[in-house]
């Protein structure tokens, strides 16, 4: 598990095919500092990847690897990146730690297309559009995770939703250079997931 709260900005160094070019490994550079603190990566750590909760299964000074399957790829922006990448990353959360964002499992469920991006007073509004499935878990005021980063959805028109990010956010985070036209992953709050499962049954018990 996760909270949102994006700790380290790292770039993706080199991206190696697996499995006759279905599956990949990424090396993505970080700072000695996160993977050291509080208490050292080790082989087999989760660590959220732009959202996407992956395995370390190599590690460095200043680096690590992670594989990704050709379903992580194709249900995720991890297929779109390039040597270069920016990728926002989170360790696990551990028993105690602060919960500064909200629950997120690094369970990506689709994917975002970014529409807009309008300065508005000292911060910046994005809007985006969801796949249909997805917009009815996403509410004004709710938790959503973008890339992994924990926000509040500020208004919601069918699949099309919008969010506000204060400088800071943009500053250490991938934001800084999210473009209209890019893709993001998208997580819906767990609680808007299990509610929607709760609902669904009770319709098919009456």
């Amino acid at each position: 598990m996760f909270t949102g709260i994006v700790t380290d900005l790292g770039t993706v160094r080199e991206i190696l095919p697996l499995g006759d070019g279905q599956d990949m490994r990424l090396v993505i550079g970080t700072s000695p500092a996160f993977l050291a603190e509080p208490a050292p990566v080790a082989i087999g750590a989760s660590i959220a990847c732009s959202g996407c909760c992956l395995t370390a299964v190599e590690l460095g000074g200043d680096w690590f690897a992670v594989d990704a399957s050709a379903e992580s790829l194709s249900k995720t922006t991890l297929g779109r990146l390039a040597p270069g990448s920016r990728i926002n990353l989170e360790r696990s959360l551990r028993m105690g730690d602060e919960l500064g964002g909200h629950l997120v499992s690094g369970h990506v469920d689709g994917v975002a297309e970014v529409l807009s991006a309008v300065p508005e007073n000292g911060s910046v509004r994005y809007r985006f559009r969801l796949p249909e499935h997805l917009a009815p878990f996403v509410a004004a005021k709710g938790s959503i995770a973008i890339d992994g980063i924990s926000l509040t959805v500020n208004e919601v028109e069918g699949a099309i939703f919008g969010v506000n990010v204060i400088p800071h956010t943009a500053a250490v985070t991938s934001f800084g250079t999210l473009q209209p036209g890019g893709f993001v992953n998208i997580e819906i709050d767990t609680l808007a997931r299990y509610v929607a499962r709760l609902v669904s049954f009770q319709g098919l018990q009456a």
